[in-house]
């Protein structure tokens, strides 16, 4: 199943007859429909259930008419064919959905909506990470998994999710920069980290400005709130490693170490302290009621 829209309204239109699809009026013709015939919103064999069933078949049988190069029925132009279904369950975003999944002949189908050997879709590992950067063990997910969407999840399973983010997260962190980027942003933002127990931890970002006026996030480095000047020459010294040759100015809050750090590391740059933190600042010097004056 398509959903075709537009950039005006973003409504679906029927691709066979053109008109605009009334998605309300098609959701309360199925909700009655399910109510007359006693099936449930949600859960096993439910109504969701049932829609993500026949929209995930119906995109497999499309994909394997593309790769055969003719419809179910056909005289097929090739020796490869259809050779029946496979049933396989794959967790998704409303729980367990039992498919049948469409093979051919020679074994040569690849599906890319629901890969081979793949038993959840990406919204699950989606879910997985959410819930993880929340706080929340392995454990806990689990037993979220079990008890909102009826479907068990091991905790291997859910380590291998973040283990995999993990790893992309450090191809990421050491790819390859610009030689020069105009304008470098280095600020800080305060998260609440679970080590053992929650706390409050700066994380700090480094952000460029490309020469095509795009935005770039170059790194970010966990600290404790008493970095200072080797500190912050570590963290240019790995992106200047990295291949940031030069940058024009640097805009920053005056944190200690830091001027020294990035002059050290890129001598001609220019260090402007943020316009936000010298307004910030400057409201110490006035009492309340001249502070709007001076934003």
């Amino acid at each position: 199943m398509t959903d075709f829209t537009t950039d005006r309204t973003e409504e679906m239109i029927d691709p066979v007859t053109g008109e605009i699809i009334d998605q309300k009026d098609l959701a309360e013709r199925l909700l009655a429909q399910a109510k007359e015939q006693g099936v449930s919103l949600v859960g096993p064999g439910g109504l969701l259930n049932q829609l993500m069933k026949n929209v995930l078949e119906t995109a497999l049988e499309a994909e394997l008419t593309e790769h055969l190069g003719h419809d179910h029925g056909q005289t097929p132009i090739a020796a490869n064919m259809r050779n029946g279904t496979r049933v396989k369950t794959v967790l998704t975003e409303i729980g367990p959905v039992e498919i049948e999944v469409p093979r051919d002949r020679d074994g040569s189908f690849e599906p890319v909506i629901v890969p081979k050997r793949k038993r959840r879709l990406d919204g699950i590992d989606q879910i997985v990470l959410s819930l993880s950067a929340r706080g929340l063990t392995t454990g806990e997910i689990a037993a979220h998994f079990e008890e909102v969407y009826g479907a068990r999840v091991s905790k291997d399973t859910i380590s291998r999710i973040t283990e995999k983010v993990a790893g992309e997260l450090a191809e990421w962190s050491s790819r390859p920069l610009d030689p020069l980027y105009p304008v470098l942003f280095v600020d800080a933002i305060v998260v609440k980290v679970r080590d053992g127990q929650v706390r409050n931890t700066p994380f700090y970002v480094v952000m460029g400005v490309t020469v095509h006026g795009e935005r770039d996030i170059l790194g970010i480095w966990a600290g404790d709130g008493a970095e200072g000047a080797r500190f912050w020459l570590q963290v240019f010294s790995e992106l200047k490693n990295r291949g940031v040759e030069d940058v024009l100015i640097a805009v920053c809050d005056g944190l200690k170490g830091l001027p020294e750090a990035i002059n050290t590391t890129w001598t001609q740059t220019v260090v402007q302290q943020c316009i936000v933190h010298l307004i910030r600042n400057s409201f110490r010097y006035a009492g309340r009621q001249h502070r709007d004056g001076i934003v």
